[in-house]
């Protein structure tokens, strides 16, 4: 019998990892996507429920999460994806996450806060390696320097992607990279905004990227000044100066179909074998007038991470007792919870 556990894009390369560990740890998960044949087949194999459906009409997706009390929504781009489902989540009255780490997801979940608390639920968009680790190193910043004005964080990870995540990736392209500046964003060129950091195996030249945090750790900790690093090569970054002139191009249609058609000629995504042999360094620093202090984790591959985050918060969402409304992972887990993950060091603040 289901646990009451829908995971949506089970079919996908993250969906999948989510779903399969999801039935072995007993959650009996309703599997669905819109592709009949793969989720029919991997829910037989699986021995869980299957259900069919498409992201075109929010009340018809709401009738398909009949008797789900948690979704975990897989399926991107999110930018397409999650606004009917989140719309389907409230009518429904299931607790919505996601692990996106899309900007404008994470605002558009903020903007349906008061709905979210009128229908009895969570909306947490960001459960997986997008953002569990930086918002837990941004929320045990924000603790240890109260008055903290200016939060910077970053990962340095040397896992290859799923295609999902690089068409996501590449969908950004054309639009430059976001900062926050005294509570507002701030759009910057691609590799404009650069500094030397040691993410926990060294320094090395890191560039600022639009990564979700610029919108979750706002709601994590209040603090004004955001910003999201990741390593570059001096060829990455003088590549990435080069996009950032031709950002209009990117945002064409034959370019992104082109790049898309690339991206699914590749493999799906990182095998279990280079999922364990590629761990994520986490890094933070939080500088208030006068004092400045780091945080590092090191953490098991992003998509490892997804798994398991992913599993926990919904195990938390279905035991109950949680007030309705937007949250981020932190917020709703604490700032330990990464730590907690399987294979995840202890956070250690400087």
């Amino acid at each position: 019998m289901s646990s009451g556990l829908l995971i949506y894009g089970a079919n996908g390369y993250t969906g999948e990892l989510i779903a399969r560990a999801a039935a072995a740890a007993g959650l009996a998960p309703v599997l669905a996507g819109r592709s009949a044949a793969p989720v029919e087949a991997l829910a037989r194999e699986l021995g869980c429920e299957s259900r069919v459906f498409g992201l075109d009409d929010a009340t018809a997706i709401a009738a398909s999460l009949a008797g789900c009390r948690v979704v975990i929504h897989c399926a991107g781009p999110f930018s397409a994806t999650a606004g009917p489902m989140m719309a389907a989540c409230l009518a429904a009255h299931a607790h919505y996450t996601d692990i996106t780490g899309e900007i404008d997801v994470f605002e558009l979940g903020f903007s349906q806060d008061a709905a979210a608390r009128k229908a009895g639920i969570v909306v947490c968009p960001g459960v997986g390696f997008d953002v569990v680790p930086t918002d837990c190193i941004a929320l045990t910043l924000k603790q240890a320097l109260p008055d903290a004005t200016h939060l910077a964080l970053g990962f340095d990870s040397r896992s290859g992607l799923s295609r999902g995540t690089a068409t996501t990736s590449v969908q950004g392209l054309g639009y430059g990279s976001r900062v926050r500046e005294n509570g507002v964003f701030r759009q910057i060129p691609l590799g404009s905004r650069t500094r030397n950091i040691d993410f926990g195996a060294g320094k090395k030249q890191a560039a600022a990227i639009p990564w979700g945090d610029v919108s979750t750790a706002y709601r994590t900790t209040g603090i004004p000044n955001i910003e999201v690093y990741v390593p570059v090569s001096p060829r990455a970054l003088a590549n990435l100066r080069r996009l950032g002139k031709f950002g209009w191009l990117l945002r064409t249609g034959p370019a992104q179909s082109f790049l898309k058609w690339r991206i699914q000629k590749g493999a799906p995504g990182p095998t279990a074998e280079e999922r364990a042999k590629t761990p994520v360094y986490v890094w933070g620093e939080a500088r208030a007038a006068g004092r400045a202090i780091t945080a590092r984790i090191c953490v098991p591959n992003g998509y490892t991470v997804t798994t398991d985050a992913s599993i926990a918060i919904a195990r938390r969402l279905l035991a109950g007792g949680v007030s309705p409304g937007f949250t981020t992972p932190a917020r709703l887990m604490g700032a330990d919870f990464v730590a907690s993950l399987p294979g995840a060091s202890k956070i250690t603040v400087e």
